[in-house]
């Protein structure tokens, strides 16, 4: 079995009960064990139009799936859940799942690559991801989530701790 970490997110809806269904669906998914799961966190989006704030977590998942069979597993989930395509990048979404680590693997496949481009630049996933797996190491970067999340630059107060 692999170990892998899966980003999950939702703007849209009910989002902790799309988050919540979707982790039981992989749960339920052949060839896949959730392990544990992350805090959830509501994170203002990045780009795209304007739109609501999302919830975000990471989960660890084992699995006998193969990378791409995963990412399949994982896109099967979301149009389950009421993901459509969109020609707009970055929109809102019920639910948004993402590989970001498969067994300290870099996999360059068309539409998936692993880990995951932007896993290093995104707070929202390393403060979960480093909450999870902080010795886990990068496999393109060889620096550990906790060194990763170390690296980027503190966070914006919130407007009430200002004063």
């Amino acid at each position: 079995m692999a170990r892998t970490f899966i980003g999950v997110g939702s703007n849209e809806g009910d989002r902790l009960a799309c988050i919540s269904r979707a982790i039981q669906m992989l749960a339920e998914a052949p060839g896949a064990r959730v392990v544990q799961m992350a805090t959830i966190l509501e994170t203002e989006p990045l780009g795209g139009p304007p739109q609501g704030p999302y919830l975000n977590t990471v989960i660890e998942l084992e699995t006998s799936l193969s990378p791409p069979e995963l990412l399949e597993q994982l896109q099967a989930i979301e149009r389950a859940l009421g993901r459509a395509p969109s020609a707009t990048r970055w929109a809102a979404r019920p639910i948004d799942l993402d590989l970001l680590l498969y067994e300290g693997q870099v996999v360059r496949e068309p539409g998936l690559d692993v880990p995951h481009p932007r896993l290093h630049e995104r707070r929202f996933v390393l403060e979960p991801l480093a909450q999870l797996a902080p010795d886990v190491r990068h496999p393109g970067l060889g620096l550990t989530m906790a060194e990763l999340l170390a690296r980027l630059p503190a966070p914006e107060p919130a407007f009430w701790e200002r004063f």
